[in-house]
């Protein structure tokens, strides 16, 4: 497995785009394999050992989102990064929504809005710098101005099984940061694990954040919230809360940014 590579050299190497064929698909779903099961402690099934891939139900109806390493080829072998995405319009067609699966999601169906579903994110160890996760914002951020969306969410992951292990994010999380209630999923009746396990007044907020998980630190980062309560998923060997991220920052800085180099290439809009 490729050494990290600095941050100026992997931006020159590194694409994103979305999956264009099955092959793509099938290289996302080994490396999500590679970090979920072999890294991180997940339990496969039988059928999921042996074929070597992380693979269920929504990845015939989401687009897939890969980061590519043009050292190593500009098709699947190349794939160093994925995150799966999901429009409203994709779900509604198939009829559900993965993250039902553990939050009673109504409350952001009810908003009629254009949103996303975000899920299955993942690097290759060799490649967690901050020019990959800037290439997969990078993605996102494309997504979401191209197709308009106007609110992401999904489950995000803590580590292990234990909430009192985790006691201090969760609580960190439901104190600073929990979603509008009328926006705000809730975890499932059968699922629901209390997020609320430390005062307020216990908790250093600026300590707390800085040890959060890199990938929910950048959601909060754009304004993200989360819902109410969290879920153990003991498939994935996780503790798992909704994330919701109204896309307004998002777009601000696509714009920004994007913007800006059109006017200096001299394109009008």
């Amino acid at each position: 497995m490729p050494s990290a590579l600095p941050a100026e050299e992997s931006t020159e190497r590194l694409d994103v785009r979305l999956a264009r064929g099955d092959d793509e698909i099938a290289a996302a779903q080994t490396l999500r394999y590679r970090v979920f099961y072999e890294e991180m402690g997940a339990h496969p099934t039988d059928l999921t050992r042996a074929r070597r891939r992380d693979v269920d139900e929504f990845d015939a109806v989401c687009d897939h989102l890969l980061v590519i390493d043009r050292a190593r080829g500009d098709g699947a072998e190349g794939v160093v990064g994925t995150y799966r995405l999901m429009r409203r319009t994709a779900g509604e067609r198939y009829g559900r929504f993965y993250t039902a699966g553990e939050y009673d999601i109504a409350p952001i169906l009810a908003t009629g809005c254009r949103f996303m579903e975000l899920g299955r994110s993942c690097v290759d160890a060799g490649y967690r710098n901050g020019a990959t996760m800037k290439k997969l914002w990078d993605g996102i951020a494309a997504y979401v101005f191209e197709h308009d969306v106007e609110l992401m969410f999904g489950c995000a992951s803590l580590p292990g099984t234990d909430p009192d292990q985790v006691a201090g994010d969760l609580s960190y999380l439901y104190h600073y940061h929990l979603a509008p209630e009328a926006l705000r999923p809730r975890a499932l009746p059968s699922l629901y694990v209390d997020m609320n396990r430390r005062a307020k007044d216990d908790l250093n907020p600026r300590r707390a954040l800085a040890e959060l998980p890199p990938l929910i630190k950048g959601y909060l980062r754009l304004g993200g919230f989360v819902g109410d309560g969290a879920v153990i998923d003991h498939q994935f060997n996780t503790t798992d809360i909704c994330v919701l991220v109204k896309t307004d920052l998002i777009t601000a800085k696509y714009l920004s940014h994007y913007g800006r180099n059109a006017r200096d290439a001299g394109a009008e809009g």
